[in-house]
């Protein structure tokens, strides 16, 4: 079939190319006739009708209730089919791995959460998260054989074309290691890994503001990152470590040392492991960003001075970003974020206040919506969007 434009600038190349552009019409969850799919598609209907049978089979695509009728007999509704497949989809954090089973909507069947070091190495790590897999399966009655794959996200600096870490500071023994093939094989599923703050920017995006083509996203927590969406899609850089925004030097970070080997680091100076430690100096022992949180929802003066000046400091990162990339929203996510409003008042205060007035005329900064769930969120979809891509769709549906 030859390239074809349709209305809504979606390009077919071939056969599974207009596959893909109706199952990227019918994933917004509205029954669609097939002249409806026709149209939307700018594909023929006797071309639509074939892939609407393809899809059919592969489970994919369903038969809805019947369309209102016209005068004879009521036309057939498809809709998009989320139940075919389940996604494994896992946020690994320094202390915390969370794993869920979700279906090819990113809705979540059954999560669980355990505590595991990352400093003890990919070996013990990953093959608690290939048990947790299989029990997870079992816990909702699927098999291998039903997992369209796995989504990873790796607290630490991530090559995603490979999957492998590259040099990740709180992670020894990871650099290079092959984590895709080590999960696949045990697995037996397309694996893909990214760096967290990427898939969690992308969950958020995904399941909140699909409407907003530009946005940062910043994790607060242990250290800082971010996470780019731009024109709709994630942007990860030439070597993907785009948002690293955690080992900027603040003018007055002064001689602070970052774990980077860096000194004056954003990170150093206004993480939630750089608070606690400041609160400990002054007398509150805080061991975590949670303790952190803990004091000042507590009403600790102290702690909420140091949580809203982290916010400017943050902040004056951002209003460098919002000049540079203009994005239409700012989302602050993170254990850190849970402390209240401070740390976005101390965000935004900065912004509004350095960036230029057109850049921040119509600017949203707001807290995360989608919560501890944006990196299942972000994992589960980045493998659904992969696997019904147009390169991969011909062996998705070959092997249905």
């Amino acid at each position: 079939m030859a390239e074809r434009t349709s209305e809504n600038g979606m390009v077919a190349s071939g056969p599974s190319a207009g596959t893909a552009v109706l199952l990227q019409l019918v994933r917004d969850g509205r029954p669609r006739t097939r002249a409806e799919l026709a149209a939307e598609s700018g594909l023929a209907r006797s071309t639509v009708a074939e892939r609407i049978d393809t899809l059919l089979s592969s489970g994919l695509l369903r038969h809805t209730d019947k369309g209102r009728s016209t005068g004879g007999r009521p036309p057939s509704l498809f809709a998009f089919n989320p139940a075919a497949r389940v996604v494994l989809a896992a946020d690994i954090g320094a202390t915390h791995l969370k794993a869920a089973l979700t279906d090819l909507s990113g809705q979540v069947l059954t999560e669980q959460n355990r505590g595991i070091d990352i400093a003890a190495g990919p070996d013990p790590v990953l093959g608690e998260l290939c048990a947790l897999g299989e029990t997870l399966l079992g816990e909702v009655g699927r098999t291998r054989r039903d997992l369209l794959g796995i989504g990873i996200g790796l607290p630490g600096p991530v090559e995603h074309a490979s999957g492998r870490p590259t040099n990740p500071p709180i992670m020894p023994g990871w650099d290079g290691f092959d984590v895709p093939g080590y999960v696949q094989e045990r697995l037996g599923a397309t694996t893909l890994v990214d760096n967290d703050v990427n898939i969690m920017a992308l969950g958020e995006h995904r399941t909140h503001w699909t409407e907003w083509p530009h946005m940062i996203f910043v994790k607060v927590a242990t250290g800082i990152g971010s996470g780019l969406i731009c024109g709709g899609q994630l942007h990860r850089g030439s070597q993907g470590v785009a948002g690293d925004m955690g080992h900027v030097q603040l003018p007055h970070g002064a001689e602070v040392p970052c774990r980077c080997g860096n000194v004056g680091c954003l990170e150093a100076v206004a993480s939630g492991a750089a608070l606690a430690a400041r609160l400990t100096g002054l007398g509150s022992p805080c061991r975590s960003s949670a303790d952190v949180v803990g004091l000042a929802r507590s009403g600790s003066v102290t702690a909420l001075k140091l949580v809203r000046q982290a916010g400017r400091d943050i902040g004056e990162v951002l209003a460098t970003a919002v000049s540079f990339f203009n994005p239409s929203v700012i989302v602050i996510g993170g254990a850190l974020s849970q402390a209240g409003e401070h740390l976005i008042a101390g965000v935004r205060e900065v912004v509004y206040q350095r960036s230029l007035p057109l850049a921040t005329q119509n600017l949203r900064i707001v807290q995360s919506r989608a919560g501890e769930r944006a990196g299942i969120y972000g994992a589960a979809l980045m493998v659904v969007e992969h696997a019904l891509a147009p390169a991969q769709l011909d062996a998705l549906l070959v092997e249905d």
